[in-house]
């Protein structure tokens, strides 16, 4: 009978929740950015409340891309950052699991999630966004819901500017009531204009016409058409106690098809995808080789220039263009029996034909400009697919490794470094969208930038993870640096309490004899530590009798640390940590060294660093002696 482990369970029962509860957030956020780009187009339509609902529905199916990587990256941190702050994670490697195996589980959800995530791009996704973005035309193209304003001319019914002095909120009664009826035309003699007391607004049923109901009112219209000259225009004057207007105004809310949305590239799947960017380069290269054919059998003064060859029988495809150059044509010997008006013509007519020419390959150019557009954006769309599944798998390797190192469970730290990671991601991934959206780039490189850069940082973080190492250590990051950019470092040596060996005078005493001598012998080898520019470079410090130096340091440290006299412990701390530089012996080579001499603007400035490195590494040597001679004083 197959049973999951309990370990396996217990991580699943860990991982999962935290993973709805960052998915869910996350997805809110996304969709409340969403919401703010596309406020505009939702305000004041007078929408139903289904069609928003649907809106943001097919919106957040739409946002699905965006929030998982997001997601899974937030509840890998959390996860296992809850289990090394509370030091489950230290009990299981005590126990004999490995990191690797914790995470077997988990591993083997987010393989199911990234074929989830594959299966919801191609099907889901192209669906969901033929439907929202046909929504989102369908509502910027409805009419927005009429709102009479106050003291200014409203042209939102077409047509017509409406001017009001002021309303009555309760009852909707208008009051001052100005209409320019531009309906027959935009001409000022075919213009009405309307005044009146008061009036009301409302609506048919159908909501496609607005009936204005206008008391004690005056109306002016010209009469031009009806005129018999252009000296006086006759014009009509009508004043009524009651008028009733009525006017288009479609205020119903019109859903377009969504079949020309399932053509653009965002509504197909990778078969759809496949065929329309095999059929548009088919076509482009179909039509570059037409071009090229045209080119090269055009005829200039009735005389080819060119001749094209074709190994087989079939003449669209091209394996070997052989080049016949014709006769060089002299034009003075071609036109000198030529009258001079014909010569005109006919270099008028060569000019005229290469202008048309010109433009027709110009116009041709914009067309395959266009298709090589559509190509790459079905390219991308094609890969958008693929990378998805990676980019989850990705995140997860780099949220529970880096989890498990810095072992901060809860909200706040893993989601600082969450946001932290995907700004950067996102930021590199939009760049290689729009390099290959723009064709400075191949498609395939610019959509898997972001996977090329994060995939060596989800390995490393999982190696350092599994090895133990303290990554985020700040003692040992700053003890590398001063390693490596040779600074100072001071010796900490702290008084044990309880020792485990006791120090024997006799052997404390010879060891630090050993040393003095060792130390003296050393700095007698180095010599002057102030060297001209040539010893520099030809007599370097012996590097391999420092290191022996460093041990002997290190280990009279380490015995007289078990000592009973705290001052003498303490002592201790004043032993210099030696440094063993490459500056101390750059060239251990002869010839190396006079290469080095000659490359005098390199030379001087490793020189002057390099002088003032060795005199203090004889000062930390002296320092050595005389700290051991105090040391046996006090034993």
């Amino acid at each position: 009978m197959f049973r999951i482990k309990r370990l396996y369970l217990f991580m699943l029962q860990s991982y999962i929740p935290l993973f709805l509860m960052t998915f869910f957030i996350c997805l809110f956020i996304v969709l409340m950015q969403f919401l703010w780009r596309y406020i505009d187009d939702l305000v004041g339509k007078g929408l139903e409340m289904s069609v928003i609902v649907e809106l943001f529905w097919y919106a957040a199916l739409t946002m699905v891309p965006m929030a998982l990587p997001l997601a899974i990256l937030l509840a890998s941190l959390m996860t296992f950052g809850n289990l090394g702050e509370r030091f489950e994670l230290m009990a299981m490697k005590a126990s004999g699991i490995s990191l690797l195996k914790t995470m077997r589980p988990l591993i083997a959800l987010m393989i199911l999630v990234a074929t989830g995530a594959f299966f919801f791009q191609n099907n889901v996704l192209p669906v969901a966004q033929s439907k929202m973005y046909t929504l989102l035309l369908s509502m910027k193209q409805k009419s927005p819901e009429l709102e009479i304003t106050e003291g200014v001319f409203n042209d939102q019914i077409p047509g017509r500017n409406i001017y009001i002095d002021s309303k009555n909120r309760e009852t909707g009664m208008l009051y001052g009531v100005m209409i320019y009826d531009m309906s027959a035309g935009a001409d000022i003699d075919q213009m009405r204009i309307i005044l009146a007391d008061s009036g009301r607004i409302s609506v048919t049923e159908d909501k496609r016409y607005l009936v204005v109901r206008l008391y004690n009112g005056e109306q002016f219209e010209n009469l031009r058409g009806q005129g018999n000259g252009r000296g006086n225009v006759p014009y009509r004057r009508e004043s009524f106690s009651m008028k009733e207007l009525l006017m288009l105004f479609d205020n119903n809310f019109n859903r377009m098809d969504e079949s020309n949305m399932r053509n653009q590239y965002v509504g197909k799947n990778i078969t759809e995808l496949n065929h329309t960017i095999d059929s548009v380069s088919a076509r482009v290269d179909s039509v570059g080789r037409v071009h090229g054919r045209e080119l090269m059998e055009y005829p200039f003064f009735n005389q080819p220039k060119y001749r094209v060859v074709y190994r087989n029988s079939k003449p669209d495809t091209v394996f070997r263009h052989e080049v016949q150059m014709a006769e060089v044509l002299n034009l003075d010997t071609l036109f000198a029996n030529t009258e001079p008006g014909r010569t005109r013509n006919i270099y008028s007519q060569a000019l005229s034909k290469a202008r048309r020419m010109k433009q027709e390959f110009e116009y041709s150019a914009l067309l395959a400009a266009d298709d090589n557009k559509t190509i790459r954006r079905h390219a991308i769309e094609l890969q958008k697919k693929f990378t998805l599944s990676i980019a989850c798998i990705i995140f997860f390797f780099i949220g529970a490794p880096l989890g498990a190192i810095i072992r901060k469970g809860g909200l706040g730290a893993p989601l600082v470094i969450s946001v932290l990671l995907f700004i950067v991601y996102y930021i590199i991934d939009n760049t290689g969208y729009k390099l290959a959206r723009d064709g400075h780039w191949a498609v395939w490189q610019g959509m898997w930038l972001s996977t090329a850069v994060l995939l060596p940082l989800g390995v490393f973080l999982t190696y350092k993870a599994i090895n133990d190492s303290a990554v985020f250590n700040i003692d040992a990051w700053r003890i590398f640096l001063q390693h490596r950019l040779g600074l100072q470092q001071i010796r900490h040596v702290e008084y044990k309490e309880v020792a485990m060996e006791d120090v024997s005078p006799a052997v404390a005493r010879e060891m630090l004899q050993i040393l003095i001598r060792q130390t003296e012998e050393y700095i007698r080898a180095c010599g002057n530590p102030r060297q001209s520019y040539s010893d520099f470079f030809l007599h370097g410090f012996d590097r391999l009798s420092l290191g022996t130096l460093q041990e002997g340091v290190d280990g009279v440290t380490d015995y007289l640390s078990n000592h009973r006299n705290k001052l003498l412990v303490n002592k201790l701390s004043a032993y210099p940590i030696l440094r063993n530089l490459w500056l101390y012996n750059t060239t251990p080579l002869r010839w190396t060294g006079i290469i080095a001499m000659a490359l005098f603007p390199v030379g001087l400035p490793l020189w002057l660093i390099g002088r003032r490195w060795r005199a203090e590494l004889i000062k930390e040597l002296k320092t050595v002696v005389r700290v051991s001679g105090e040391l046996q004083e006090m034993i």
